[in-house]
């Protein structure tokens, strides 16, 4: 084969490995790898046998006065000295110090040559560094009396992005031949190097990108909770927490040996995923009244109606002290007998403060109203008084008492529907959303926390079937951290105890997937999540034998 054909073969081989190098530098997601590949990938098509690439620190685009440009060494490789810092799962490049860009007036660095590389965004190649006298290389040679080795071709090149911005730079140290002698970086080998930071830059820049986007996005669905925080701190704090305890669920599930999950295995998009949308899972609570969702007790509208009970009240009970001074009166004029009556009267005062603390009891939401207590609200309904007008009124307005008759929490049911919008509201908001491709689950998971297992949950009635196994995890991070909340202005935090034994009632009652709540129960998720978020005197004994909703033969 002659000269020429073996050079073009050659060249043919160089450039089929460029192509393939560009190909593996767009795929590449780890930041990491894709900066080693670079410069793997420039020494190997220059045959250098050392280099390292330096990253710019700051970006003259967005640099702030006390910030100076410097460049930091992020990878280093020396085939020689047996050197390989900063790449994925290798030492960490922590004794170079930057190289600054400007010198201490303010000027571009000009003496070191990587500096003026990138200062004047042009490539660099020398032969000799002892033998050339335009840059500073007291560096070079005292790291080569230092190690024995013998710095000589350099070949510098930076990478820029498409406005012309540098953003890093490669150097390459000591060009081997085919005799393994070193040599000069030919000018083929620059144009290579060239081509490679060109394809190189463009793959950090698309990279940089991504991860910006994905910081943004993340912390747009963070600002949510941050708004509904501003209208509501215990839902805000809901909005932070449910994410968590989803997570450690659905790691406990891709782990399990489960029957029921042994085809369950999240990866890490798939965790990725299912944590956004833990994170919108109440976007649409922004919607929500301020006095429904933050309603802590039965009469509250804007304010707490019971005051208003309370001065009622007062007036029955003064027209009760007014009847027993009359009585008292009568007495001094005309010797009446009333001891009976006042006796009553002190009766009837000491049965409407008792009924005024009934009243506190039931305002609170937290106790479940018996059909006693019923009929001890209708009797006292029906107490009446005289307003300023002498008009003659129930005690009790037909709101209040309708409000007083909840059973349990504090929501009537035009409430409870209005607060269940929000579930309406997030679906309306996140179907708007164009999620991308590795997204595409999250509205599904997020709108799916109060569903139940019999489809008998909102907002689209879903049977067990019908949703997936995230959109289930939802369900029970939901409810669990909603029983364990230790801000909830309308109840007390429940210990581990009552609420995995309220959880258990739910599972048979087909509101929560059984076999995902014997993972959260096998698995200790409960404990893992209480360590986190629950306070030490919530963090009680579990009796799992007494546990309902859960299959004996594996617990």
């Amino acid at each position: 084969m002659s000269n020429s054909s073996a050079e073009g073969d050659a060249s043919y081989q160089q450039i089929k490995r460029l192509n393939q190098i560009g190909i593996a530098l767009s795929s590449q997601r780890d930041k990491r790898q894709l900066l080693s590949l670079i410069l793997t990938s420039a020494r190997e098509l220059t045959g250098a046998e050392a280099g390292t690439l330096y990253i710019r620190e700051t970006s003259t685009l967005y640099m702030r006065e006390t910030d100076v440009p410097s460049l930091r060494f992020d990878i280093v490789q020396n085939d020689r000295l047996n050197i390989n810092l900063g790449g994925r799962d290798q030492s960490p490049v922590d004794n170079f110090p930057p190289i600054p860009l400007l010198t201490e007036d303010g000027k571009p660095n000009n003496k070191m040559v990587v500096a003026w590389s990138v200062n004047n965004n042009r490539t660099v190649n020398i032969p000799d560094a002892y033998a050339h006298e335009g840059f500073d290389f007291s560096g070079t040679r005292a790291f080569d009396q230092r190690t024995g080795y013998r710095s000589c071709s350099f070949l510098t090149v930076p990478l820029s992005d498409h406005d012309g911005h540098v953003i890093a730079a490669l150097q390459l140290i000591n060009k081997l031949n085919d005799k393994g002698k070193i040599s000069a970086f030919t000018q083929k080998d620059q144009e290579l190097a060239e081509s490679l930071a060109s394809q190189a830059a463009m793959a950090i820049i698309n990279q940089r990108l991504i991860n910006e986007m994905k910081t943004l996005f993340d912390s747009f669905t963070r600002v949510i909770a941050t708004a509904i925080d501003s209208k509501s701190p215990h839902t805000g704090n809901h909005c932070r927490r449910v994410p968590d305890a989803t997570l450690m669920l659905a790691e406990a599930a891709s782990r399990s040996n489960h029957p029921a999950l042994s085809d369950f295995k999240m990866t890490e998009a798939d965790f990725y995923e299912l944590k956004t949308a833990a994170w919108l899972h109440d976007c649409g609570k922004v919607v929500t009244p301020h006095h429904v969702m933050e309603k802590s007790r039965k009469l509250e509208t804007v304010i707490d109606r019971i005051g208003w009970v309370e001065d009622r009240l007062e007036i029955l009970l003064r027209d009760l002290r007014i009847n027993a001074l009359e009585l008292k009166i009568q007495v001094l004029e005309q010797g009446a007998n009333v001891l009976a009556d006042l006796e009553s009267l002190k009766e009837r005062e000491q049965t409407l403060l008792e009924d005024m603390a009934f009243l506190h009891q039931c305002n609170m939401g937290a106790e479940f109203v018996t059909d006693e207590d019923l009929q001890h609200l209708e009797r006292i309904r029906n107490y009446v008084w005289a307003d300023k007008k002498g008009h003659k009124r129930t005690f009790l307005t037909d709101d209040e008492y309708r409000n007083l008759c909840i059973r349990r929490g504090t929501l009537n049911p035009e409430e409870r529907k209005i607060m269940e919008g929000h579930m309406t509201a997030t679906l309306s908001m996140l179907e708007q959303l164009p999620f991308p491709e590795h997204l595409k689950n999250v509205t599904e998971y997020a709108v799916c926390h109060h569903e139940r297992m019999d489809g008998k949950g909102y907002p689209r009635g879903l049977s067990r079937d019908q949703m997936s196994i995230p959109a289930r995890i939802m369900g029970i991070a939901d409810v669990f951290e909603a029983l364990t909340a230790p801000e909830r202005p309308y109840k007390q935090p429940m210990k581990l105890s009552q609420a995995l034994a309220i959880m258990g009632r739910m599972v048979e009652d087909n509101h929560l997937d059984p076999d995902l709540f014997q993972v959260f129960v096998e698995e200790k998720v409960y404990m893992t999540y209480g360590a986190k978020h629950m306070k030490p005197e919530q963090m009680d004994e579990v009796n799992l034998q007494e546990l309902k909703g859960l299959n004996r033969s594996v617990v």
